[in-house]
């Protein structure tokens, strides 16, 4: 990396850490919440309330967090993200019976603000570690970190999961806790000042202008609605209360389809590009986004029908997340690649917050549409919903300009 000065990758390494953590703990206080409260008997449609506010305050978050950011900068936010995940996983150490619906909503709001601000700074910083003709070397570093953060929040899947059933609801929420202090005192100690932005934006200037980061946002939010309409409640639940898996073997399943799904994006610059060039070059953009979205639109829509005509539910399930999460996780890193490259250098935060404003609409909207559909109809219903959803990405996704992109790491 002769083009990239040692301390910017040590601050990468840093801000990796403290995103490995974050999403470690987020995704095992998503599986804890979620099997703790079905098991004390809540319904799929009080269980995807107890999500609302968590992604509802995402959507806020992302909006103003990345205004807050460009005021008072990344390590600041990076640091207030995970400080707020630990007020609001400590929340939960009450009693089972102080732990009512509208308690553990806010303390999932809280922990909604937390991810978002964690997310915003994490990924910003990367435009602030590399120069502008870096496109290659930006998509790999977008590809690793989100990769490997999605790997991480499928350990937490697994640990959420495991540790419920080994240890219990209390000592598991202690240990994450701890975990999440000792990455605050890493970061005190070792990470320095990402950016010096001379420019103070204003509120008014939070929204996007560009019509390229307009449509990629619109494409965001369609594409997670799709996967979370059908993955984060009705799966889980149509697993245990259907097919009576237990909290392990959930926990098993939604960690091991996360971790493959990230590693898979971890590789996407070089999968896209496989095939055009021996120096692994490629143009990405709009038409990279419709042919791989055209495919990922099959695949839940085959899994609808397979589960009307076959009788081996679990199977259908099973086969079907494989291709699900390939495509997915390709959709999804060259979103998160396009987002930085088309965002402005001095407004970097700001065009990252609004992106990921979008993005978790896209959760919220596929969150409460999980637990109605699948509660009134079904899961098959569910997948039905997440192709129309991810059309309607592929058609928003299809007029963005192209990048050259040259993996020359």
């Amino acid at each position: 990396m002769a083009s990239a000065s040692t301390q910017s990758i040590r601050q990468y390494g840093l801000v990796t850490v403290s995103y490995w953590a974050f999403t470690l703990t987020d995704g095992a206080l998503r599986m804890l919440v979620l099997l703790f409260f079905h098991g004390l008997g809540f319904s799929p449609i009080e269980i995807a309330s107890l999500f609302i506010l968590y992604e509802l305050s995402g959507v806020v978050t992302s909006l103003l967090g990345g205004w807050i950011a460009a005021k008072i900068g990344l390590v600041t936010t990076l640091q207030c993200g995970l400080l707020l995940q630990i007020l609001a996983i400590a929340m939960l150490l009450r009693d089972d019976q102080q732990l009512t619906i509208v308690y553990v909503m806010c303390a999932q709001a809280l922990s909604g603000v937390a991810k978002d601000l964690n997310k915003i700074s994490a990924k910003s910083s990367l435009k602030s570690l590399l120069p502008d003709h870096e496109h290659g070397r930006l998509f790999s570093w977008v590809a690793r970190l989100t990769g490997s953060k999605n790997a991480l929040k499928g350990a937490g899947f697994f640990l959420g999961g495991a540790l419920l059933s080994s240890i219990g609801f209390t000592f598991t929420i202690v240990l994450m806790i701890t975990l999440l202090i000792a990455v605050v005192i890493l970061g005190i100690i070792f990470l320095k000042v990402l950016e010096s932005p001379e420019h103070k934006p204003a509120i008014n200037q939070i929204f996007s202008k560009s019509t390229a980061i307009n449509r990629l946002s619109v494409a965001r939010l369609f594409l997670f609605g799709a996967r979370d309409v059908w993955f984060v409640i009705a799966l889980p639940v149509y697993l245990q209360s259907q097919l009576l898996w237990s909290y392990w073997q959930v926990g098993s399943l939604m960690a091991l389809w996360v971790v493959g799904y990230g590693l898979i994006q971890a590789f996407a610059p070089k999968i896209i590009s496989m095939g055009k060039s021996n120096k692994l070059s490629s143009e990405v953009g709009g038409s990279t986004l419709v042919f791989w979205g055209i495919l990922l639109v099959a695949v839940p829509a085959a899994m609808a029908i397979a589960l009307s005509v076959y009788k081996s539910s679990d199977l259908v399930i099973l086969v079907g997340l494989i291709p699900f999460a390939f495509l997915f996780a390709i959709n999804s890193s060259v979103h998160s690649y396009l987002i930085l490259s088309f965002a402005q250098r001095d407004r970097v935060s700001l065009d990252v917050g609004f992106y990921y404003m979008a993005n978790a609409g896209g959760r919220l909207l596929g969150t409460l549409l999980s637990g109605f559909m699948y509660q009134k109809f079904g899961l098959a219903s569910c997948l039905f919903v997440s192709s129309g959803m991810l059309i309607a990405s592929t058609l928003a996704a299809h007029s963005l300009p192209q990048i050259t992109s040259s993996n020359n790491n």
